[in-house]
């Protein structure tokens, strides 16, 4: 078993001064902690990876293909590899779990 902790995860992505901390990478998935503070803007590009969001904390708009939805802490959300996508409209900071299928290489 491994044991993480958010305020862990978040501090350690802050000290690497990076907005994505992977954090766990096994055999068939990876997981990561993707952040963006209000008002930042999301560069990210269409993965190989199936993925899951989990919002820990905020609030945005994702869009992912052609259509938009509000996201929240407690939201999850499916991306399918290689469907663009993107968080904007960032009203609080945002703080999700990502986790890849196949793992992200």
């Amino acid at each position: 078993m491994q044991v993480f902790r958010m305020d862990d995860l978040d501090a350690e992505r802050a000290a690497n001064e990076g907005a994505y901390l992977r954090f766990l990478n096994e055999r068939h998935m990876s997981v990561g902690l993707y952040a963006l503070d209000q008002g930042a803007q999301d560069t990210q590009q269409p993965h190989q990876q199936d993925e899951v969001y989990v919002v820990v904390s905020g609030r945005a708009y994702l869009t992912v293909g052609d259509e938009t939805t509000t996201v929240g802490r407690g939201s999850v959300v499916y991306v399918p590899a290689g469907q663009p996508h993107r968080f904007h409209h960032i009203s609080e900071d945002l703080r999700v779990l990502v986790v890849f299928s196949p793992p992200e290489r």
